[in-house]
C-alpha cells in the first residue's frame, strides 16, 4: 500500500501503475504529480457522443475538452503513452437514467458495455496548483489533505439547441482560498446563489484561515450535472477529485500581444468584486481619459483628475444589468428652460451604447424639466440616435426611506432595481445643503433632490456609482471636494459634497459621456472581458460588433442633437447663447475634434 508522501513528485505513468494496482490509501488526487495535466473523465454512448462534444464547445469554460475517443477505445494517445480508462481513476461513478447508482474502483466488469461508448477528457483546475502555489498562494485543500469544495451555482451553461439533450444543465464551481485580508460572507451568496461555504455540493468542505478570500472558476464537475440532466441509460464519470492524471506538462504560456495580457481591477468593496481586461483595451480606454482631461477653459480642472477612473467606472458598467443616468443642470436660472446644453448629450450617447448591450436604462431629472427631457429623447429617437425612447423619471423626497424605495423593490436593500447610477453634468449639493452654480448663485429652487439616490447607494450593497463632471459642483465630485475648493474659482462655496465611486473629470461633461461609450466599446470588443462577463459560458459576443458600432457617438449624431437643443432653447453654459455651441466652445473646430480623436482611438 502507498501512501501519500513523495507522491506529487511521481511521474503521471508511474502513478497511473500505482492507480491501476489499487495501492494508493487516498481520495483524490488533487496535489499529485506536480506540473502535469490532470483531466475529469466523462463516458457515454456513441449516440450522445456528438451532442455533448458541442455542449463541450458551447461551455469550453467548465468543460475544456482536450481528447475525445472512438467508440471502444480505452486508450487516449495525445494524452498519455500507455493508459485505459477502464483503470487509472482512483474511483468512478456510474449512472443510470439519471442517477448515481454507485461508485467503482475499475470499470473493467462493463468492458463490453464499453465497446460503444465514447469518452471524453476535460480540462481541470489540479493542472494549475503547482502554479498557484508557485505565486505564493496557498491551496488549502492541499494543506489539509482533502478533496476541494464543488458547488452547484446559478450559473446556467449554453445550451445548443431548444431540445438540447443537455438542456440548462448547471455549471460547477471549484473554491481554493486567497489569503487576503477579507472576511469572506456575501460575495459567493450574492454573486453565485451558494446558500452555504461549509455544505458543498461536491468534495470536501475546506477550513477558511481569518483574512481568506474565496475564489471561484468553473469546473469540469460540469460534465457529470450534464450526464445527469441527460438521462443517459448508462454513464461513467470520473469520482469528482479522482483525476485521470496525462503526461501533458503544463508549460507556461507564451503571452503574443497586449491583447492577451490580462490585468484585474477592483470595481467593488461591497461585495468585493474584481474585474479583467486586457492590457491592450485598458490602455485604449486610458488614452481617452488622457484625451477627455484637457482644461480648454483653463479652469483648474487638472488638479481634480483620479487616474484610472474612466476604465474602472466603464469596468463596473459593463457587469450592471440595469443602469439609471442623471443629468440636468438649470444655471441659467434667468432664462426658461434654465438648463445648458452640456449633460444631455453625454447622457444620451451613455444611453444609446448601453442599449445596443441590451442592458435596461432609465434617466431621472427634475419634475419641471420633464416635458422637455421627454422632447428631446423622442427627437433622439427619430434622429437615430436612440434606438428606443429612454424611460424617464422623477424623484421627490417624501420621507426618510424615499430613497431606498425608489431604488429597491418594496426599500429591500437585497433587491436594487438598478446596479449603477451615472450624474454627468448634474447639479450637486454642496456642503451647506444648497446647489450652486459656477458663479456662486444659490440654484436650490430649480433642482430636486436626486442627490439623495447616491447618498443611499452608498449603503446598498451592489450598487456602484459614477459621476461626470468639469468643474466640481457636479453631483459625484465630492470624491474631490479638497481639490475643488483649493484649485477651482468660488470651489470653497460651490464644491460639491456628494461622492461618486468613480469620478470621471473632462475639460466638458459631454466628452466625459462620449468616453463612457467609446470605453463600453472597447471593453465589449475585448476578449479577455467578454469571456470573463460570460463566465466562460456560451460563444463570444463579437458577432453584435456591428451594432455597438453603430451606436457610438458621431460628428453628425452630436451635431443634430445640438441643433435639437438650440431649437428647444437649451443654452450653452458659460455664455447663454444659442448658438452652435457648448460651455462657450464652438462644436465645429472644437467638440467636432474631441469626438473624431475618441472614435479613432476606440476603432483602432
Amino acid at each position: 500500500m502507498f501512501l501519500t508522501g513523495g507522491l506529487k513528485s511521481l511521474l503521471p505513468h508511474v502513478l497511473r501503475r500505482i492507480i491501476r494496482c489499487n495501492r494508493l490509501s487516498i481520495s483524490n488526487t488533487s496535489g499529485m504529480a506536480e506540473g502535469y495535466k490532470q483531466a475529469n473523465v466523462v463516458i457515454l454512448h456513441k449516440s450522445l457522443a456528438d451532442d455533448f462534444e458541442k455542449f463541450c464547445h458551447a461551455n469550453n469554460g467548465p468543460l475544456p475538452l482536450l481528447y475525445r475517443s472512438k467508440p471502444g477505445d480505452w486508450k487516449c494517445p495525445s494524452l498519455s503513452s500507455d493508459s485505459d480508462i477502464r483503470t487509472d481513476c482512483l474511483q468512478y461513478k456510474i449512472y443510470e437514467h439519471g442517477a448515481c447508482t454507485g461508485s467503482l474502483k475499475s470499470l473493467k466488469e462493463y468492458s463490453e458495455q464499453l465497446k460503444d461508448m465514447v469518452t471524453f477528457y476535460l480540462g481541470c483546475s489540479f493542472s494549475f496548483e503547482k502554479a498557484v502555489q508557485n505565486a505564493g498562494i496557498p491551496i488549502r485543500n492541499v494543506e489539509q489533505k482533502c478533496n476541494i469544495s464543488m458547488y452547484k451555482v446559478s450559473i446556467c451553461t449554453l445550451t445548443i439547441s431548444e431540445d438540447d439533450e443537455f438542456h440548462r444543465t448547471l455549471l460547477e464551481a471549484q473554491k481554493f482560498l486567497y489569503a487576503w485580508n477579507w472576511h469572506a460572507a456575501s460575495v459567493e451568496v450574492g454573486l453565485l446563489g451558494i446558500p452555504d461555504l461549509s455544505k458543498p455540493d461536491y468534495g470536501d468542505p475546506v477550513h477558511l484561515h481569518p483574512g481568506d478570500i474565496p475564489v471561484f472558476w468553473a469546473c469540469g464537475v460540469t460534465g457529470v450535472e450534464a450526464v445527469i440532466n441527460c438521462r443517459a441509460p448508462l454513464a461513467f464519470t470520473h469520482y469528482p477529485g479522482c483525476m485521470f492524471i496525462t503526461d501533458l506538462k503544463n508549460d507556461n504560456v507564451t503571452v503574443r500581444s497586449s491583447r492577451e495580457v490580462p490585468q484585474v481591477h477592483c470595481i467593488s468593496q461591497d461585495p468585493l468584486h474584481y474585474s479583467i481586461v486586457s492590457a491592450e483595451a485598458a490602455q485604449k480606454i486610458k488614452t481617452l481619459e488622457t484625451l477627455i482631461g484637457i482644461d480648454p477653459g483653463d479652469r483648474g480642472i487638472i488638479h481634480l483628475r483620479c487616474q484610472d477612473e474612466l476604465l474602472k467606472a466603464c469596468l463596473s458598467i459593463s457587469h450592471a444589468r440595469s443602469v439609471l443616468i442623471t443629468t440636468g443642470f438649470p444655471t441659467h436660472f434667468t432664462y426658461e428652460p434654465p438648463e445648458e446644453n452640456d449633460g444631455p448629450p453625454g447622457a444620451l450617447a451613455i444611453a444609446a451604447m448601453l442599449q445596443a448591450l441590451e442592458k435596461e436604462v432609465a434617466i431621472v431629472t427634475d419634475q419641471r424639466a420633464m416635458n422637455l427631457n421627454k422632447k428631446i429623447i423622442e427627437e433622439a429617437v427619430q434622429l437615430g440616435i436612440l434606438k428606443r425612447p429612454v424611460p424617464l423619471l422623477s424623484y421627490q423626497r417624501e420621507n426618510a426611506n424615499s430613497a431606498l424605495m425608489f431604488l429597491c423593490e418594496n426599500g429591500n436593500p437585497g433587491r436594487p432595481r438598478f446596479d449603477h447610477l451615472i450624474a454627468i453634468e448634474r447639479a450637486g449639493m454642496a456642503a451647506d445643503g444648497n446647489y450652486y452654480n459656477a458663479r456662486k448663485v444659490n440654484i436650490k429652487h430649480l433642482v430636486d433632490p436626486i442627490d439623495e439616490l447616491f447618498l443611499a447607494a452608498q449603503t446598498i450593497p451592489g450598487i456602484t456609482t459614477t459621476g461626470v463632471g468639469d468643474g466640481g459642483n457636479e453631483l459625484g465630485m465630492g470624491k474631490v471636494k479638497d481639490a475643488v475648493k483649493k484649485h477651482i474659482k468660488n470651489g470653497d462655496v460651490i464644491a460639491c459634497d456628494v461622492e461618486a465611486d468613480f469620478t470621471i473629470v473632462a475639460g466638458v461633461s459631454n466628452w466625459g459621456g462620449y468616453a463612457i461609450a467609446c470605453a463600453l466599446y472597447i471593453l465589449s470588443t475585448c476578449e479577455i472581458h467578454d469571456r470573463y462577463l460570460r463566465k466562460a459560458v456560451g460563444f463570444p459576443q463579437l458577432s453584435k460588433k456591428m451594432v455597438w458600432l453603430l451606436a457610438l457617438p458621431s460628428v453628425t449624431k452630436e451635431e443634430k442633437l445640438l441643433k435639437t437643443l438650440v431649437r428647444h432653447r437649451v443654452r450653452s453654459g458659460k455664455t447663454a447663447s444659442l448658438e452652435m455651441e457648448v460651455d462657450g466652445l464652438p462644436f465645429y473646430n472644437t467638440h467636432l475634434l474631441m469626438i473624431e480623436k475618441l472614435l479613432q482611438e476606440a476603432q483602432q
